[in-house]
């Protein structure tokens, strides 16, 4: 414990940033875990795409979408849920809704905007798109 002491004595700088990035990793695990929105494999999704019939939200630009995105989906972009302008899916209420973006980093919110907004089971593809196209699934170009 002593030598703890002395590390942070000498390195207060070093110290702080330690205890910042401890705080962000156990803040992103525990809203991660309360979530009502759950991170689903590709497999999973693969799977209520065929199974379920689910929806495709991706939220990446326009150009991005039409350059490949996956079967089916629908570019609606974040803003657009944010600001609840969600006339284009909300036919799919009841359905099960995948949410995707370029890299699974900022899905989540989105998803969780559905969820208030009355979807019932919303759910963010870990690792978006590039680990969509990174295990070599098919991805459809132009304008869906």
């Amino acid at each position: 414990m002593q030598e703890i002491m002395q590390f942070v004595g000498r390195h207060p700088i070093l110290s702080i940033a330690w205890l910042a990035l401890l705080a962000a990793v156990l803040y992103t695990t525990f809203k991660g875990l309360t979530s009502k929105v759950k991170v689903v494999t590709r497999g999973e999704a693969t799977s209520l795409i065929n199974k379920e019939d689910a929806l495709v939200v991706d939220l990446r630009q326009r150009d991005e979408f039409r350059k490949g995105h996956i079967s089916g989906a629908v570019n609606v972009q974040a803003g657009d849920i944010k600001s609840g302008n969600l006339a284009e899916i909300e036919k799919h209420i009841g359905s099960p809704v995948i949410v995707v973006d370029a890299n699974g980093m900022t899905a989540q919110e989105s998803g969780e905007r559905l969820m208030k907004a009355g979807f019932e089971r919303v759910v963010v593809l870990k690792d978006g798109v590039a680990g969509w196209s990174g295990e070599n699934l098919p991805l459809v170009s132009g304008k869906s």
